[in-house]
C-alpha cells in the first residue's frame, strides 16, 4: 500500500514540476533557473510542514515522499549549477547554489514551525 501512495504522490508532483518549472521560466526567462528555485523551495516548505505536523504514514509516503520527491529536484539544481559555470557565470551560478540552499532550509524551517502550530 506504501508504495501506491508514494506512485500515486510522484504521479502528481512530476508533472506539477515540469508545468510550473516551464511557466515559471517562460515568464522570468532563462537566464537564471527559476522554475527549479520555486518548486525546490516550495517542496522545502511542503515537507517541512509535514514533517512538523508529524504527519501518518501514509500522509508521509503520499504527500512527502511521493508528491515532494517529484515536485523537487536536487539532480536538475545540480546540472543546472554546473551549466551557469560553465557558461562562464560563476558569479550567477554560486548564487544559484547559496540562494537555493539557504532559502530552502529557510522554507523548511518555516514549514516546520507552522505545521508544529497546527
Amino acid at each position: 500500500m506504501t508504495l501506491l501512495l508514494v506512485m500515486l504522490g510522484a504521479a502528481v508532483g512530476a508533472p506539477l514540476r515540469y508545468l510550473t518549472d516551464r511557466a515559471v521560466q517562460r515568464r522570468l526567462g532563462a537566464e537564471f533557473p527559476w522554475g527549479t528555485l520555486t518548486v525546490n523551495v516550495a517542496g522545502s516548505w511542503l515537507l517541512g510542514l509535514l514533517a512538523g505536523a508529524a504527519a501518518g504514514s501514509g500522509t508521509a509516503a503520499l504527500a512527502g515522499v511521493g508528491f515532494c520527491g517529484a515536485l523537487t529536484t536536487y539532480s536538475t539544481f545540480g546540472y543546472e549549477a554546473v551549466r551557469l559555470a560553465e557558461a562562464g557565470t560563476r558569479g550567477r551560478s554560486a548564487a544559484y547554489v547559496l540562494v537555493s540552499t539557504g532559502v530552502g532550509l529557510g522554507a523548511a524551517a518555516v514549514g516546520t514551525v507552522l505545521g508544529a502550530a497546527l
